[in-house]
């Protein structure tokens, strides 16, 4: 009896130092249920992952001593012992943890469900036909959840009936009627219970994601960014060139309208003042031309020639005038 100890004593030692290894070398470590598994399949799921991941499977005491002798070399790798659930594997992979998901959820098949399974999700008989004919099977019906009656010589529900919310367990008649119905709630493959990337727990509400909503999101929220960056004049390498054509545009306005005479504004300034001089030159000759008296000089009209003149001098000064 011994040797046989021994051998199963000496197994069960190497299986402890493959999982240290696999802890180490691989960057990212799934946690998946196989319970319910059928053999059948998991060969199948085992060649799919071929090249992306290593599937291990072991007692979870001999997983528990694994991952407390390998937690030094792998911080918080501690943190996935409570997701040890069911029938539990590792994942051992250097693939992104939601493509992992992704491809996983991927390969799942519908299945009909059993007693004391829990319901995936809330599962509604939809209002409409079915192809029972008419008989104790309305009773069956009605037993289970489901409003039923006879049209045009078929059993047919009378309304959507929801039969069970997520997280109850499906119990022997409804599961019955359930299959009979074609209704498959269940999805057979590897579960995904969480997956650890560098200390991190991803749980599969976080890995299950819509990838369309989310690249909506992410594009509105860095839209939003930029906008609120621009708000408050904030520079980054993505909105300089906005800021200083912003910033240029402002400036050049308040020197235009404090006659502030710059290489970039003292044309529009002259332009400006040769236009004020003009148009009180003329408002002058429509006064004289109406009055028809000996014209006097519009009191404005001198001063307006004046400051014309006196900006070109100061420009001619600064060598901006020629």
């Amino acid at each position: 009896m011994s040797k046989p100890q021994a051998h199963v004593a000496a197994a069960k030692k190497t299986e402890v130092k493959e999982l240290i290894s696999l802890f180490s070398k691989y960057p990212i470590i799934g946690i998946v249920n196989m319970e319910g598994l059928p053999s059948s399949q998991l060969g199948g799921l085992k060649k799919a992952l071929r090249g992306k991941a290593d599937l291990y499977m072991t007692k979870r005491r001999l997983m528990k001593i694994a991952i407390e002798e390998a937690k030094s070399k792998v911080p918080q790798l501690e943190t996935i012992i409570p997701h040890l659930k069911g029938m539990p594997a590792f994942l051992f992979t250097k693939e992104n943890p939601f493509a992992l998901y992704k491809f996983l959820k991927k390969n799942k098949s519908p299945a009909p469900a059993k007693a004391g399974q829990e319901s995936p999700r809330d599962i509604t008989v939809p209002a409409g036909p079915t192809p029972f004919a008419p008989g104790p099977v309305i009773s069956e019906l009605a037993a289970v959840g489901i409003k039923a009656g006879v049209e045009n010589g078929k059993v047919a529900v009378r309304q959507d009936s929801l039969v069970i919310k997520q997280g109850e367990k499906f119990k022997g008649p409804l599961a019955a009627m359930l299959a009979r119905l074609g209704i498959e709630p269940m999805e057979i493959g590897l579960n995904v219970v969480a997956v650890f990337e560098k200390g991190i727990i991803y749980d599969r509400n976080v890995l299950d994601i819509d990838e369309t909503q989310f690249m909506a999101n992410l594009m509105g929220a860095a839209s939003e960014a930029f906008n609120l960056a621009a708000d408050i004049a904030y520079l980054t390498d993505d909105n300089k060139e906005l800021l200083i054509g912003i910033a240029f545009r402002e400036a050049k306005a308040v020197a235009l309208e404090s006659k502030f005479l710059a290489d970039l504004v003292a044309a529009e300034i002259v332009e400006q003042a040769e236009r004020e001089a003009r148009a009180v030159a003329g408002e002058a000759k429509v006064e004289v031309s109406h009055e028809r008296e000996t014209p006097a000089q519009h009191p404005n009209d001198g001063h307006a020639h004046a400051q014309a003149e006196k900006l070109a001098s100061e420009l001619k000064d600064k060598g901006t005038l020629r």
